[in-house]
């Protein structure tokens, strides 16, 4: 081979390996072009499948949704059907215990053997137990159907610890024991209506389980909170059964002759103090005695010391015999039995069934009346307020009034009191009434 042969060999060679070169890096880029499709066609797939998990997955939301919204709708119906069902209950409870309260105080009165009172007493001891249970059940029931709202305001404490003190002095005594109740110059943050419950119950656990001594109550200062206690000598608490007895029917001392409770009254106190956000301590030994601690929020107006409440007023006695009374009452029991009981206190009633029937009365009689007494649930959905109106537009003066009533909502209190109406709750207390008939007509 010659020289130029052997020249184009080389160039030939030259020229293949360049090409070879080009020819992989076009192979090379070639390669990763089609990895490149491959990779974005697989994250178009990924995204198609994600998609349909996403509209699968709103579908599945969207019903659990619809179904959560139904389920709340039933249950809303649900509470408000109870709600409905405990007040309505509640109040047909309470209207033939009122009755039979009432004719009880009037049978009292009768002359008769001394077995006979001992007799009416036993009786009356039993509704009083009857009347506690109801007015307890009912506001468990209230508290679970969410119906029971706190309505806080700044309360005097005396406001509330000074009716105790009168309320509780004869039972006090008549079981032979010492009560002190402290007055108190401070104002706490509460609902007073649960707060005097929550004080109430545990007053009445200590009278009711003290044999010897005496029962304690006062109220100290802890920074912005006040701290009330009720102490008693009774048998104290064993550790075991200090978280039990605060359960619904359960009873630190079930073996205690004559004590016959339903194991409801530190149930309420608990539930009341949650729905209040009022803390309540027991401290025990047993053989020595017990005392619960309240811790109540300051009053935001009580930075300061404030002065002592005036005394409330007494209400001295003075004989009802000869008032003139319209009573409004639908129910013929609790009727008959409030006419008894007047007459026996020697007023003379006049009776009606509506505020229609009221205001012919009215026609009828011979002299204006001097208080009117009303139920506050009348028929055909009339209320005993707008019967007191009627009347006293018809005689042109505010004569006294008040309203009679087993509806212990405080929708119904604030109503008879934006009337300027004086309130009894059913079952009524007769000497409650004859107390506040006599206030009246003074």
């Amino acid at each position: 081979m010659n020289g130029d042969g052997a020249e184009n060999v080389d160039e030939l060679k030259k020229r293949i390996a360049k090409l070879e070169k080009i020819n992989s890096a076009l192979m090379s880029r070639v390669e990763r072009s089609v990895d490149s499709q491959f990779n974005a066609f697989s994250l178009f797939e990924t995204a198609i499948s994600l998609d349909h998990q996403v509209r699968r997955r709103t579908q599945e939301l969207s019903q659990a949704m619809r179904s959560l919204e139904k389920a709340k709708r039933q249950a809303e119906a649900a509470s408000s059907l109870k709600t409905t069902f405990v007040t309505s209950v509640g109040h047909d409870l309470l209207q033939p215990l009122n009755a039979a309260r009432l004719a009880l105080s009037a049978l009292h009165e009768l002359p008769g053997a001394p077995e006979a009172g001992v007799l009416v007493e036993q009786v009356d001891r039993s509704l009083v137990a009857l009347e506690d249970l109801i007015r307890t059940l009912l506001d468990l029931s209230k508290l679970d159907a969410g119906v029971m709202k706190p309505d806080l305001r700044d309360v005097p404490l005396n406001d509330v610890l000074e009716p105790l003190a009168r309320d509780f002095a004869y039972f006090a005594q008549k079981r032979g024991l010492k009560l002190k109740i402290f007055p108190s110059k401070l104002h706490v943050r509460s609902d007073p209506s649960m707060l005097r419950r929550i004080l109430q119950n545990l007053l009445a656990n200590a009278l009711r389980y003290t044999a010897h001594g005496g029962v304690l109550v006062g109220a100290r200062r802890r920074g912005d909170r006040v701290m009330v206690q009720v102490s008693d000598t009774g048998p104290g608490i064993p550790e075991t059964k200090r978280e039990a007895i605060f359960q619904e029917f359960k009873r630190a001392h079930s073996d205690i002759p004559g004590e016959t409770g339903f194991g409801l009254g530190l149930a309420i106190v608990r539930r009341f103090a949650q729905a209040l956000d009022h803390p309540v301590r027991l401290a025990s030994n047993v053989g020595r005695g017990s005392t619960f601690y309240v811790r109540l929020p300051r009053a935001a107006a009580a930075t300061k010391d404030l002065p002592a409440p005036p005394p409330l007023p007494r209400l001295f006695h003075s004989p009802v015999a000869g008032a003139k009374i319209l009573l409004i009452e639908n129910e013929p029991s609790v009727s008959e039995a409030m006419v008894t009981l007047l007459e026996r206190w020697g007023c003379d009633v006049a009776v009606s069934g509506s505020g229609d029937e009221a205001l012919e009365r009215l026609r009828a009689l011979p002299a204006a009346p001097h208080i009117v007494i009303a139920d506050l649930h009348l028929n055909n959905d009339e209320r005993g307020t707008q019967a007191i109106a009627r009347i006293r537009a018809t005689l042109g003066a505010d004569i006294p009034a008040l309203i009679v009533t087993a509806d212990h909502s405080a929708k119904s209190e604030e109503e008879v009191r934006a009337a300027g109406l004086e309130l009894l709750r059913k079952p009524v207390r007769p000497a409650e009434m004859r107390s506040l008939l006599s206030f009246l007509l003074t």
